[in-house]
């Protein structure tokens, strides 16, 4: 299938920042938005066979869907009808805590790694959804002043119409489980840079965060990671740390405590340590030779 071209993620991701969610139409001839996946939660129902790589399990879809995207969890697609076409609408996580009680419906087996995120729809469950997607489309370009309100009130809908219906349960494993974790480790590695504020400093930092996120066990964890690639769970993260650790001090103002908090170190103390054993050098060379 031919890919379609895919619309610059500048202008996209300034006006999904700007409102805290998007939603719009799809289909086998629009243009593929990009946007960072890392900072938006996605609902969408298609109509079209795809397959889905999904954390470390893949899903082969009906005809008509409901998918349900974590910016945690690593997931892709790829379209095996020619014709497809379906709502996707996305959000952040603050946007959605704003209104009540919300909380718990991020924390619903919808969005956990382990849930199943696909839900195969017969014909009465389309047209509820449809309903509420066209819904929001049609609110997001009225200038009601209660508008977020509304879009946030139909993602719950959405949210607690999918919680009352059976998951599908199509799902099959990669032949190769170590490489497929591998995979979902790296991306989840991946995905947590560049770092963009220092008020949001990094969550996994260890093989034991990453396997405690991915509910295998580390030793699991650390000997797929070392068969598939060659080195360790840990080097993998080290070498990422450091990575972005000279990125910021040669291309940020932020003093090196605050590259240092955003890093996940306590103390500068230690991250001057690890940066050292790293590099032979410690950060405050690696700025002044950038002045």
């Amino acid at each position: 299938m031919e890919k379609q071209p895919i619309v610059s993620a500048s202008n996209f991701n300034a006006e999904l920042k700007l409102k805290g969610f998007k939603v719009y139409k799809t289909d086998s001839n629009s243009p593929v938005h990009s946007y960072s996946r890392k900072d938006f939660y996605k609902i969408n129902i298609s109509f079209g066979n795809f397959l889905f790589h999904y954390a470390d399990r893949s899903f082969e879809t009906e005809d008509r869907f409901l998918f349900f995207g974590n910016p945690r969890i690593p997931y892709s697609c790829e379209a095996i009808a020619v014709e497809h076409h379906g709502y996707t609408c996305l959000f952040t996580e603050d946007f959605l805590k704003l209104g009540d009680r919300s909380e718990s419906l991020l924390q619903s087996p919808l969005f956990k790694i382990g849930g199943n995120p696909i839900f195969n729809l017969k014909k009465e469950h389309t047209i509820i959804f449809t309903a509420l997607f066209q819904k929001m489309i049609d609110e997001q370009n009225t200038e009601y002043a209660y508008k977020d309100e509304l879009i946030r009130n139909y993602i719950s809908l959405i949210i607690h119409e999918a919680l009352k219906i059976q998951p599908s349960e199509n799902n099959f494993k990669y032949g190769n489980a170590a490489a497929r974790i591998t995979s979902v480790f790296l991306e989840l590695l991946e995905r947590q840079f560049p770092i963009e504020s220092a008020d949001r400093p990094l969550e996994l930092r260890t093989a034991q965060d990453f396997a405690r996120y991915l509910s295998v066990h580390i030793n699991y964890l650390n000997s797929s990671v070392k068969e598939i690639t060659g080195k360790s769970t840990t080097s993998h993260i080290a070498e990422r740390i450091t990575g972005e650790a000279k990125a910021m001090l040669q291309h940020t103002d932020w003093n090196i405590s605050e590259i240092a908090y955003a890093l996940g170190f306590e103390y500068p103390t230690y991250f001057n340590n690890f940066f050292k054993k790293r590099t032979g050098a410690v950060p405050k060379s690696i700025r002044l030779a950038n002045l």
